[in-house]
This record gives C-alpha cells, structure tokens and sequence, in this order.
C-alpha cells in the first residue's frame, strides 16, 4: 500500500504539469513555444489559437501516457515501469517531430 501512495504522490503532480502545460498552451494569445529558452514571434505563425491548440493537445496527449501510467500504478508495478518508460521514451522522441509538423504548417 505504501509503494502507491508514493507512486501516487510523485505520478499526479507530474501528469497534472504536462496537462496543465498543454491547457495552459491553448488558451494562451501568444504563440506557445517548444524550447526552454525560444519564443515564436506572432510574426512567424498564421493563426495563433490553431496553432496553439495543436500546441497544447500535443502536450496532452504526451500526458495521457502518464496519467495511463499512474492508474496501471495501482494494478502492476511492473507493467506500469514498461508503460511509462517505453511511453515516455517513444513519447519524448515523438515530441520534437510533432511540434515540428505542427510549427511547419501554421508557419508563415
């Protein structure tokens, strides 16, 4: 019972940064960057909302992984470990070539 709990304690916070990210980018009025550090000027993109919520259903997307992640917690740890990592390995791999697609066709 104790593994939970601290599974519980670490996986929420966690999935509740990367949708928070992903609702925090769609309702932005400003281009959603990808990079620590970049920006997107309004110059660069042609719709801004559209371009955002793909923008932000992309990070939540990458969220389900870890929200699928914390509720296998509570059945098997050791199907979660293979879940999570094989998810968010593939996943985090995934994330450069989708913002990329997504930025190639709302660019200016």
């Amino acid at each position: 019972m104790g593994r939970i709990i601290v599974w519980m304690v670490i996986m929420i916070p966690v999935s509740c940064l990367f949708t928070g990210l992903g609702i925090y980018a769609i309702k932005r009025k400003e281009p959603m960057w990808f990079w620590s550090g970049t920006s997107v000027s309004p110059e660069e993109i042609t719709d801004i909302p559209a371009y955002n919520r793909a923008n932000g259903i992309m990070w939540i997307a990458f969220s389900a992984i870890l929200w699928i992640s914390t509720v296998l917690g509570i059945l098997d740890m050791k199907i979660t470990g293979i879940f999570l990592i094989a998810g968010t390995v593939g996943g985090g791999l995934c994330l450069p070539f989708a913002y990329r697609k997504i930025y190639d066709r709302y660019r200016v």
